[in-house]
């Protein structure tokens, strides 16, 4: 079989060789080929890896992990939780703003899209990187779980001093992936409208992880 060479960033293509060439993903193109024949799929495919595009490995010190990308039309672009310019945020995105500003000071943005979170080192990253409109978790079972359970235990083997942000269950069950010795690991309830008070409100990840950056030597991150 011929080696699949995505259109990713070249470090993480590199790092992730042997995932994109495991048969699970060699299954998982084949379905979104056959997918898009018949179904609108989010987010476009030039967005599908754009987490990992904004976010090189090298300059990876955050990640906030997702599960599905946004269903609806021009809300996905690739980076869990964020919508493009013009689009109006989610309310887990507002909930996401509104812990900020109590947490830090810095005021509500005038737009969802987190690229400058990517652009400073947070990796966004869904567990599902893509999904059919209007159908959400349409797409989980079919090995993107597999790929981005890699891409976290890339990361937790390869890079030091990193502050994995885990809300919700499904985030949560993913800190058995990460070496608690070297890597900061905070975990808070979904930032959803139905649980953002059971734990999401006054977590104070978003100070809490600048602290770990700093005192590790790293530049805080300007939420």
């Amino acid at each position: 079989m011929p080696e699949i060479k995505p259109k990713i960033e070249e470090s993480w293509r590199l790092a992730l060789n042997d995932a994109f060439n495991a048969p699970y993903f060699s299954d998982l193109k084949k379905f979104l080929i056959e997918e898009k024949r018949h179904n609108t799929v989010f987010p476009p495919g030039h967005l599908i890896f754009n987490a990992f595009n904004q976010t090189p490995l090298s300059e990876v010190k955050v990640v906030i992990l997702g599960q599905d990308p946004y269903h609806g039309p021009r809300q996905a672009h690739g980076l869990c939780f964020s919508v493009p310019e013009g689009i109006n945020p989610p309310p887990s995105l507002i909930n996401i703003f509104k812990e900020i500003k109590e947490d830090t000071g810095n005021p509500m943005p005038a737009n969802g899209d987190l690229t400058r979170w990517a652009q400073q080192g947070v990796l966004l990253l869904n567990a599902t990187l893509t999904v059919r409109a209007r159908t959400p978790a349409s797409h989980q079972g079919k090995g993107w779980e597999q790929f981005t359970d890699s891409v976290i235990n890339t990361i937790s083997q390869t890079k030091d001093h990193v502050a994995f942000l885990l809300w919700g269950r499904y985030a949560k069950n993913k800190a058995e992936l990460i070496d608690s010795s070297k890597h900061l690991i905070l975990q808070a309830a979904h930032p959803s409208p139905y649980s953002a008070d059971k734990g999401f409100f006054g977590c104070r990840h978003f100070s809490k992880a600048n602290e770990w950056l700093v005192d590790k030597g790293l530049d805080k991150i300007n939420w």
